[in-house]
């Protein structure tokens, strides 16, 4: 049986961080009921191409996008716009342990779907918001979008090269992050309802999970008090922990304690660097790094990438190639480890990336295919 089999969740949400959030549950085995637009439905089945092809070679309205955060969910069709659709919304609430959503602050509270009407009809229930700046404050009535948020939240400052202009992350990260952060918050308040019978409402801001995300760049802000540079594939507190070039293309090193280091100094051919007093300690390094990094680049350009991968390997140090996406993907420890799945779709078949959790006891089925729209919409026309 699934880990979380016991459990139904309303998903109002849309776009991708709480569409994230409930495809964890979803995967762990949660009933989750997708509410969509009748016409259209959620807005990301359009965020394309790519399209999904059907078995005659044929590009369906599945857009990759919506495919990659949508498995194993119900998708029920309803004009929530409607009295007709707010009260069969309200009825399957009654019957579900969560609800999750990401409208505006107060959107919901006209169509009677917010969290004070909702808990008036079953108390325990557990109830997500997913806004851009939670639902206090000056900002609490903008509207917010990953890559907005991570231009204000700081992230973009500190990403890209010293030299060229402030880059977002290749994914919608915020989105991501903060979908998981919902998945660790429902979870422990349905712990916290299952111990005392108490619901609760969730309030979670994609601006302060991007806050939270800055991790050790933002202490280091917060304890040394000067504002953090941007380091491109460098790292602000670990040298050498960044890409180098060598004689074909570039290879990652990422060296974390003294002894790897030592043992990185005698592969260059440098066993020296280990007991220079600028080197020998990872602070020395750090307050060194102009003098140490193109002393290594200088190394590493005398050789081809396989054989520093290979070397490096064999020493236990950490470091390797930088994967274009196929490669990663076939990276025989993907293959390995079953990271991408074939999942039985109407169209025919869709390949997802898998959850990355492996149970030992209650393991992910990947038996339900992101749903058509409205593909589930007859089980669920009357109060269940």
């Amino acid at each position: 049986m699934s880990a979380l089999k016991h459990l139904r969740i309303l998903d109002l949400s849309r776009v991708l961080a709480g569409p994230w959030a409930t495809q964890q549950l979803a995967d762990m085995g949660a009933e989750v009921i997708k509410i969509e637009k009748p016409e259209g439905g959620d807005d990301t089945r359009g965020w394309g191409p790519p399209f999904l092809h059907d078995r005659a070679g044929q590009a369906t309205r599945e857009s990759a996008y919506f495919i990659c955060a949508n498995r194993g969910k119900k998708s029920v069709a309803i004009d929530m716009a409607t009295p007709e659709g707010q009260a069969q919304i309200r009825a399957l609430a009654k019957t579900c342990d969560v609800v999750v959503e990401n409208f505006k602050v107060g959107g919901l509270k006209k169509y009677g779907l917010d969290y004070a009407s909702l808990k008036a009809l079953k108390p325990d229930l557990v109830y997500c918001s997913i806004t851009g700046f939670g639902q206090a404050g000056p900002r609490a009535e903008q509207a917010g979008y990953d890559f907005m948020i991570q231009g204000l939240g700081g992230l973009m400052s500190i990403t890209g090269a010293p030299e060229g202009e402030p880059q977002k992350v290749g994914v919608a990260v915020t989105d991501l992050f903060t979908g998981m952060y919902a998945t660790v918050g429902i979870l422990a308040a349905l712990s916290h309802r299952d111990r005392t019978g108490e619901g609760q409402h969730i309030d979670l801001a994609l601006f302060d999970c991007q806050l939270a995300m800055l991790a050790n760049v933002a202490s280091n802000y917060l304890v040394g008090g000067v504002q953090p540079p941007r380091y491109g594939n460098a790292h602000a507190n670990i040298v050498p922990y960044q890409a180098f070039e060598a004689s074909d293309g570039h290879v990652i090193v990422a060296v974390g304690n003294d002894s790897q280091f030592a043992r990185f100094a005698e592969l260059c051919g440098h066993a020296e660097w280990a007991t220079d007093a600028r080197f020998a300690t990872n602070k020395a390094r750090v307050m060194n790094r102009e003098a140490l990094v193109p002393l290594i680049r200088t190394a590493l350009k005398t050789q081809p990438r396989a054989h520093w991968i290979s070397a490096m390997e064999s020493l236990g140090i950490p470091g390797g190639p930088i994967n274009t996406i196929p490669e990663a993907l076939d990276d025989p420890q993907a293959l390995a480890r079953g990271a991408v799945v074939d999942i039985p779709h109407p169209a025919g078949s869709v390949k997802m990336v898998a959850n990355p959790i492996r149970f030992s006891a209650t393991p992910i089925l990947y038996d339900t295919a992101p749903p058509m729209l409205g593909q589930h919409s007859a089980a669920y026309q009357e109060p269940v």
